[in-house]
């Protein structure tokens, strides 16, 4: 499985259409540790093969007990859906019979199976791009859209947690989401979902849950700093699996283009998601969400940091947010949640 969060969320696809077409298989998802959390109730795989991030300077006993480990599973065919060499090598040593994946990044000899890139990868969306690997298989392109499993547990345990900070039923929900791992290019300015923020909290039946990491969590303190009550700041505190659970329970998730959007797709949930430096047409929302883009000239970018004047994100007002959200407010209906 891919090793970024969204990446990761928009190949679960691939694990339903392997399950459909190969009912009896034994079927092991391989994927970096804290995100394979994410997997951990899904009915569709067989076992999950956690691993740490490794690099070039790695203890060598790390990637030999990654490569033992694939050797014990004998498996006849493996399913790359990352792009490194490292992750080819690993198969390759691990005595994996078929070794299917995207020629990239000088690995071809280590695959036994290697397809070239879709001629118009840059113009369709990556899960439409991750199920085109299956069609070696004979599993054409399906219509399986990203999703995730949550325990009943879990949103129960969620629940509870916003009903301690007065969230009852009748409560409007509001994740926000300001951060986003790749870089501060993909990020719209902290002040602005403030303002945001600021307007929603207008309506005595909005509560707004600010979602975020360690490394963004002092960002978010100071965007929530005097808001209120009403204001549930959850930065640093919560696992991925709370996360996920979390987002289940909210009416709309404002974010930029990250993990958390990806998780908030994948659960039904509605989305308001702001795009600069990356492109909505191939890591946008899959099934659900309106995407606010003003594709300037030099956008998408894919910088992780601006280099000019940040111009895709500036043109972005706080206020044509703030009415995108009392426009799915409105609507007020979500997509079935799946649970386990």
């Amino acid at each position: 499985m891919p090793n970024w969060i969204g990446d990761m969320v928009m190949a679960t696809p691939i694990l339903s259409d392997l399950r459909k077409n190969y009912p009896r298989a034994s079927i092991t998802a391989m994927c970096r540790a804290p995100i394979c959390d994410l997997l951990k109730e899904d009915p569709e795989v067989d076992g999950l093969f956690c691993f740490s991030k490794t690099s070039s300077f790695s203890r060598r006993s790390d990637k030999k007990n990654i490569i033992e480990k694939l050797r014990q599973g004998k498996y006849d065919l493996g399913i790359l859906l990352t792009h490194s060499l490292s992750s080819a090598w690993w198969f390759w040593q691990g005595n994996v019979k078929t070794r299917l994946g995207y020629d990239c990044n000088g690995r071809r000899l280590l695959l036994s199976h290697p397809a070239a890139f879709p001629p118009n990868v840059e113009r369709q969306h990556l899960v439409v791009t991750y199920k085109m690997l299956l069609e070696p298989l004979g599993i054409p392109v399906s219509n399986t859209p990203p999703r995730l499993f949550l325990a009943d547990k879990e949103v129960e345990e969620s629940r509870m947690l916003l009903k301690q900070h007065g969230v009852t039923k009748d409560k409007n929900v509001i994740g926000i989401n300001p951060g986003a791992t790749y870089g501060s290019a993909k990020c719209w300015l902290p002040e602005r979902f403030r303002e945001v923020a600021t307007k929603l909290l207008t309506d005595p039946n909005v509560t707004i849950v600010f979602f975020g990491d360690q490394p963004t969590a002092p960002l978010i303190k100071q965007i929530c700093q005097g808001l209120g009550p009403r204001v549930i700041n959850l930065a640093g505190l919560t696992s991925l699996r709370e996360v996920a659970s979390l987002i289940s329970l909210c009416d709309v998730l404002l974010t930029n283009d990250s993990g958390p959007m990806h998780i908030a797709d994948a659960l039904g949930i509605k989305i308001i998601a702001l795009f600069g430096s990356t492109n909505e047409i191939v890591t946008g929302p899959y099934r659900t969400g309106k995407v606010i883009h003003k594709h300037v000239e030099c956008s998408p970018c894919y910088q992780r940091t601006c280099p000019i004047d940040f111009r895709c994100m500036k043109q972005i007002e706080a206020e044509e947010v703030y009415q995108a959200i009392l426009g799915m407010l409105k609507k007020k209906s979500k997509l079935h949640i799946i649970t386990a």
